[in-house]
């Protein structure tokens, strides 16, 4: 038994690593759904090749990758089940795994590196390091497989007192940061009106959605703070772009970064995807996006397959 598999049977009271493509069944509780369970909450849908294939190869080809997005729904068991599965499938297959997380910022990652080495609490990494609420059901399996396995763990995202700051203010706030704050940013910031602002200004529109119709007044502010939002962002997307890659040429050869995000951040690989090919057009790059759905049965590929290479369709929480 390899050690990633020994730390998930520890970890997930002796359930089992492997998935299956056709299971049916599944379970909703507060805590991420056991690998065990997983199987029966998980298919796996190959975008290019058009048909469901079984876990194991969908591990088998993201291990060639160097590096790998997994873009979650945030409060979904089943997804995050899905996650610690990759992660240790991936680490089972490569001798060097570095995880990357949009759920830390930068500027915590200090106590990141100090817990990982063993020198202060989780206690105290905790109470420094802003976890998100759901970070005890939702991340920390992946953190302490890392941790286990000796694998870095990269904070990712842009301090979030500064994204926020330039939602308000637009890129020109970059210009005005002091160091100690700029060293938190991506060197290079683009944000172009491309595919991704299409996308990011339909889903604005969507949360907009209220009582009559617009005056020009409304859609002009409509407009501003739809661009000062999209360059917040293009902030944090670069700032994950520049951590990947910058983890993964620090890194050993051969290994790999495996990403989680929110799903928009790297569907249909753009957002953080696209930045992070842009500063490695070499890296080969997979992309998988999970979907939850009430029925597994029913499990549409083609309807999602323009979201990445791979999309893994979990049980819905009821």
């Amino acid at each position: 038994m390899t050690s990633s598999r020994r730390f998930l049977t520890a970890l997930l009271g002796g359930a089992s690593l492997f998935f299956t493509a056709c299971a049916s069944g599944g379970a909703r509780s507060g805590a991420p759904v056991p690998i065990g369970a997983a199987a029966a909450a998980l298919r796996v849908y190959d975008s290019k090749a058009n048909r469901f294939i079984p876990f194991t190869q969908l591990a088998d080809a993201a291990a060639k990758a160097d590096f790998v997005f997994f873009g979650e729904q945030h409060d979904d068991p089943a997804t995050h089940a899905s996650e610690l599965a990759v992660l240790a499938a991936l680490g089972e297959r490569r001798p060097s795994v570095v995880v990357t997380l949009e759920m830390f910022e930068r500027d915590v990652q200090p106590l990141v590196d100090q817990y990982l080495a063993g020198t202060i609490s989780e206690a105290n990494f905790l109470a420094g390091s802003r976890p998100w609420d759901r970070y005890t059901t939702d991340y920390r399996a992946l953190v302490e497989l890392a941790r286990v396995r000796g694998w870095p763990v990269v904070a990712a995202n842009v301090p979030r007192r500064l994204a926020s700051a330039v939602g308000r203010r637009g890129l020109a706030l970059l210009d005005t940061l002091n160091a100690a704050d700029r060293r938190f940013i991506a060197k290079e910031n683009i944000c172009p009106k491309d595919a991704y602002y299409t996308k990011f200004a339909q889903t604005m529109t969507g949360h907009s959605a209220g009582g009559g119709p617009p005056t020009a007044g409304d859609a002009a502010a409509m407009a501003k703070m739809t661009d000062t939002f999209y360059e917040a962002q293009c902030v944090k997307d670069e700032a994950m772009g520049e951590a990947i890659v910058n983890a993964w040429r620090a890194a050993p050869k051969g290994a790999i970064v495996f990403q989680v995000d929110g799903a928009f951040h790297s569907d249909a690989g753009l957002g953080t995807v696209e930045r992070a090919r842009r500063r490695a057009p070499e890296a080969k790059t997979v992309v998988l996006s999970a979907v939850p759905i009430a029925d597994l049965s029913k499990a549409n590929g083609k309807e999602h397959a323009d979201k990445g290479d791979y999309i893994l369709f979990t049980r819905a929480p009821k």
